[in-house]
């Protein structure tokens, strides 16, 4: 926490309104800010900080930059999702510069700064009609919109009620990693749905048609207990592909300079 402009002579006197806010205040009230104030915020935010202004009635008077530590395990987020194939937007109501300074650091594909809690949704729209499908990852009230909006809304177990209520996933535990996993296991799912869906397709597609006797003409008959045989056998060899997701290693790998994730863990 760094603070600039506060001197003595400066405290609030009864009567007056004192604002508390980012640029999106000084943007509402039409403030002004001091130039020296503005080489304070520039500064800040190229050290990826986000600039708060005290305001007393409509004038700045001092300004506050703060900083969060970006979580180890986000890098080894941010690069298994792109492993995947799968891009990363940041959406915040931060300053710009902070913003671009922290997804330049994580390596986020897209960023959306200095975002009102109100209009979140409205740039999961914006993605949504670049065709692509969005999933939302929040924990706020003011997520809550954006979860029910995008095509998969994921909400943090810790986070308000109202957001573990507008998602369709919840992650219990208040780790970003499990995004990665859960993207990684949706995945293997739907390869398995597929594999399933070939080998029961194949037995209605073949075995079907020679049980019935289609080309009982050019001497090709399959013997009706064959048929039921073979149909039995594609409803086992469908159950234990479906067992094989229990092996599916949903670790995320390590990241020069981060700790390296714990042993791998399976899909049970």
């Amino acid at each position: 926490l760094r603070a600039a402009g506060l001197s003595r002579g400066d405290e609030p006197r009864d009567g007056e309104r004192i604002h508390v806010g980012g640029p999106n205040l000084l943007s509402e009230l039409e403030a002004r800010v001091p130039t020296d104030l503005e080489r304070f915020a520039d500064r800040a935010g190229e050290n990826a900080q986000t600039v708060v202004y005290l305001l007393r009635e409509e004038e700045p008077i001092a300004a506050f930059a703060l900083a969060d530590v970006i979580r180890e395990e986000s890098y080894r987020v941010v690069d298994a999702l792109h492993e995947l194939g799968l891009e990363v937007a940041m959406l915040t109501g931060d300053s710009e510069d902070v913003a671009r300074a922290v997804a330049a650091n994580l390596g986020i594909d897209t960023v959306f700064a200095e975002v009102l809690p109100e209009d979140k949704d409205e740039k999961i729209t914006e993605l949504q009609a670049q065709g692509k499908s969005v999933a939302m990852v929040g924990d706020g009230v003011n997520d809550a919109p954006a979860l029910t909006r995008a095509d998969i809304g994921i909400a943090i177990g810790s986070g308000t009620d109202v957001a573990v209520r507008s998602a369709d996933i919840i992650l219990v535990k208040n780790n970003p990693m499990d995004v990665v996993r859960l993207v990684k296991l949706s995945q293997a799912s739907y390869r398995k749905m597929q594999q399933n869906l070939i080998w029961a397709a194949g037995y209605n597609v073949f075995a079907l048609p020679l049980a019935a006797g289609i080309l009982a003409p050019i001497g090709i008959l399959l013997s009706p207990a064959v048929g039921a045989l073979l149909m039995s056998l594609s409803t086992v060899i469908v159950a234990i592909n479906a067992q094989f997701l229990r092996r599916v290693d949903l670790s995320i790998p390590s990241l020069p300079g981060v700790s390296a994730p714990q042993e791998p863990r399976p899909a049970d």
